[in-house]
C-alpha cells in the first residue's frame, strides 16, 4: 500500500504551486506514494478530473477570512480525527500554514510548509498575511522553498541556513515543453494567426504580480510600429476583465488573444516567438523555465529570482521603461528558437519527483 501525502493548496487552478504538485504527481510512484489535497477555493478546478483518474482525493475546506477562525481550526482538528491515514502534510498555502500545520502536528503529523513566493502585495490583507506567516519557521517540521529568496523571504535567512531547510527546483517534463514546428503550425491555425506574425506571449494568471498593466502597455507600442504581432495571453484570475477592458482603452483588442486557464500550455509556447515576463515579484517563475526548455527568446524582469534564469540568452530588464524592452524586441524574429542549454537537466521533473519521494518514504511517521 502506497503512503499518501496530503497536499494543501488555494485551489487546483493551473498556477505556479499547483502546476508543481501536479507535475510531481504526474511522475511520483503512485505503487509508493499517493497524493490527497486539500483545498480552499470552493469552484471545480482544471486539474480536479485529473487527480481522480491518478486515485487521488480531493477535500474541501473552508477559505479563511479571519472571522471564521474557530470554525476554520474546527474542520481541521475534525478532518485529522476522521482521518488517521495521514502521517505526513505538505502546507503550499502559506497564509494560514501556522495553523494548520501546528493542528496537524497536534495530530502527530510530519508537517512540511513550501514557499512559493516573495511578497503578499500590498494593503492591510498584505500586512495581517505577513503577520500570520511569520511563525511558520518555528511551527513547521520541514521548510521548502522554490528559490532561496523565496526561501529567505518565507522563513527567513536563519532558517534557511538550517538543515530542514532544503531549496526544491519546480520540476518540468522537459519533452512535454521542447519544440515542435508541427504543433506550432497547428496552434497557428486554431488560433487563427497568420504564419508571418511575430507572436509575443505570456503564461501566468491574471492577478497583481503578473502585472498585465506593464504587458499590455508594451505590446501597444510594440504594435503601432509592428502591426502584423499578435500578444497571446494564457490564464484566468481576478484581473480577467480589467485586462480586457484595458486592452479596449489601448486599442490593441483585435490583436490580443486571450484563451484564459489551461492545462496544455505546452501547446500555447509553441505558437509564440517570444516570452515576455514582467513580473513584480516571484517565488520563482516555473513558466519562465518552460519557455526557456521551449527554445524561445525570454524577456523578464530583475524581480525573477536567478534560479529561473538558466539560459544565459534570457535577457533581464527594468521595469522603469519600456525602451529597453522595445530594444529587445526589434531583435526577435517570427519562428526563432533557440538550442536549450544542457543546464535545464536540473529541473528535469523526473530527478525533482525521485528526490520528493525519498524524502516522504524516509520520513513517513507511523502513528
Amino acid at each position: 500500500m502506497p503512503i499518501r501525502v496530503l497536499q494543501v493548496l488555494g485551489g487546483l487552478e493551473a498556477g505556479g504551486a499547483e502546476s508543481f504538485v501536479m507535475n510531481l504527481y504526474r511522475k511520483i510512484d503512485k505503487r509508493n506514494v499517493q497524493f490527497d489535497f486539500v483545498k480552499h477555493i470552493t469552484h471545480k478546478g482544471v486539474f480536479e478530473d485529473e487527480i481522480h483518474q491518478m486515485g487521488g482525493k480531493i477535500y474541501q475546506c473552508p477559505r479563511y477570512t479571519g472571522k471564521n477562525h474557530f470554525a476554520y481550526c474546527k474542520w481541521w482538528d475534525d478532518f485529522f480525527e476522521e482521518h488517521p491515514e495521514y502521517h505526513m502534510i505538505h502546507g503550499h498555502v502559506r497564509s494560514t500554514a501556522a495553523i494548520y500545520l501546528k493542528i496537524a502536528k497536534k495530530h502527530d503529523l510530519v508537517t512540511i510548509a513550501h514557499s512559493h513566493s516573495t511578497s503578499n502585495g500590498s494593503g492591510v490583507s498584505a500586512m495581517v498575511k505577513d503577520l500570520m506567516q511569520l511563525p511558520i519557521r518555528n511551527t513547521a517540521d520541514y521548510l521548502f522553498a522554490c528559490s532561496d529568496r523565496a526561501g529567505e523571504w518565507l522563513f527567513g535567512k536563519k532558517a534557511t541556513k538550517m538543515p530542514n531547510y532544503q531549496m526544491i527546483p519546480n520540476g518540468i517534463d522537459l519533452s512535454r515543453f521542447a519544440f515542435d514546428e508541427k504543433k506550432r503550425f497547428q496552434m497557428r491555425k486554431e488560433l487563427f494567426i497568420d504564419e508571418t506574425a511575430l507572436v509575443l506571449g505570456h503564461v501566468g494568471r491574471m492577478t497583481e504580480p503578473k502585472n498585465h498593466k506593464f504587458l499590455l502597455q508594451l505590446f501597444a507600442k510594440y504594435h503601432s510600429e509592428n502591426p502584423n504581432s499578435k500578444l497571446l495571453l494564457v490564464g484566468d484570475g481576478e484581473l480577467y476583465e480589467e485586462v480586457q477592458q484595458q486592452c479596449k482603452q489601448l486599442k490593441i483588442a483585435d490583436d490580443t488573444i486571450m484563451v484564459g486557464s489551461k492545462t496544455n500550455t505546452e501547446d500555447y509556447y509553441q505558437a509564440m516567438d517570444a516570452f515576455l515576463f514582467p513580473s513584480l515579484w516571484e517565488g520563482l517563475g516555473i513558466v519562465a523555465i518552460e519557455a526557456q526548455a521551449n527554445g524561445l527568446p525570454c524577456l523578464v524582469s530583475k524581480n525573477i529570482p536567478r534560479e529561473a534564469l538558466v539560459e544565459e540568452s534570457v535577457k533581464v530588464l527594468d521595469l522603469r521603461s519600456t525602451d529597453e524592452w522595445l530594444l529587445e524586441l526589434s531583435k526577435v524574429s517570427a519562428g526563432n528558437r533557440r538550442l536549450v542549454d544542457e543546464k535545464l537537466r536540473s529541473y528535469d521533473v523526473s530527478i525533482v519527483a525521485i528526490r520528493l519521494q525519498k524524502f516522504y518514504l524516509e520520513h513517513e511517521k507511523v502513528k
